[in-house]
């Protein structure tokens, strides 16, 4: 039986080895596959293999968390290498996207302003990436700006996003009257869990108490019927939700 077993690691090893030279992994992978057969394979599957699977949201999102925690920088290293070796328009957006998940905010502005300066001027996937990036950088004007022109081109271009992002950028710049219409609104559309967090957070920050209990209570009886899954994918959401109307109650 232990033949047995140490075989089939070896095999599945094998397998992992013919995915990842015909997908044009890194030959590091090999010596990771071969040199530690189970652990490799664990690791191969888990960081390559699952995330390029055809798989439903939810999953695609834990196998991303998965990765990224086993490497949180391949995605950075990966995409710049590909850009200094390429500096193609394409390249430039993939890096500014590996930029802003990674944190860089400003850095992945600036990539995506770069990018707007040229044939893909009027794209809207970077005036998008464009407007979470400057968000995240708290420059709210900017990120209004991209978010207006998106709407004005297309106003069903990823539709809860735009008006979602929008509503938090003008209660950022301190249009509130405008975010709680925008906010009012995206619920109103799109009615998901989501969008009524959102709210509820930015309405305990700006000292609307009742406002946002009553999300709150919304948002409760929504978690109701949550099963341990659902929480989990949505910790990030819940733990700003939590410190947001804690501080609201001091």
């Amino acid at each position: 039986m232990p033949f047995f077993g140490l075989g089939l690691h070896v095999l599945i090893a094998l397998f992992f080895a013919v995915h990842a030279m015909r997908s044009g992994q890194q030959m590091y992978w090999l010596f990771v596959l071969f040199s530690f057969p189970l652990l490799g394979s664990i690791v191969y599957f888990l960081v390559i293999y699952l995330p390029n699977s055809r798989l439903d949201h939810g999953a695609r999102k834990v196998v991303a968390a998965a990765a990224k925690t086993l490497d949180p920088t391949r995605e950075l290293r990966e995409a710049r290498a590909a850009f200094e070796y390429t500096p193609t328009a394409q390249n430039q957006m993939r890096l500014a996207g590996a930029l802003l998940e990674s944190g860089q905010a400003l850095d992945a502005a600036q990539n995506y302003d770069a990018c707007l300066r040229g044939p893909f001027a009027a794209d809207l996937d970077i005036r998008l990436g464009a407007a979470r990036s400057y968000f995240a950088c708290e420059r709210f004007a900017e990120a209004i700006t991209h978010l207006e022109f998106v709407r004005r081109t297309n106003a069903d271009f990823r539709a809860e996003q735009v008006s979602l992002l929008l509503a938090q950028a003008l209660g950022g710049a301190g249009r509130r009257s405008e975010a709680r219409a925008e906010f009012e609104s995206t619920i109103a559309r799109f009615g998901s869990f989501e969008s009524r967090a959102e709210y509820a957070i930015w309405a305990a920050t700006s000292g609307d108490t009742p406002t946002a209990a009553r999300l709150h209570v919304e948002l409760e009886a929504a978690m109701a019927r949550w099963n341990r899954h659902t929480r989990e994918l949505n910790r990030p959401l819940l733990r700003r939700l939590s410190a947001a109307v804690e501080a609201n109650g001091r």
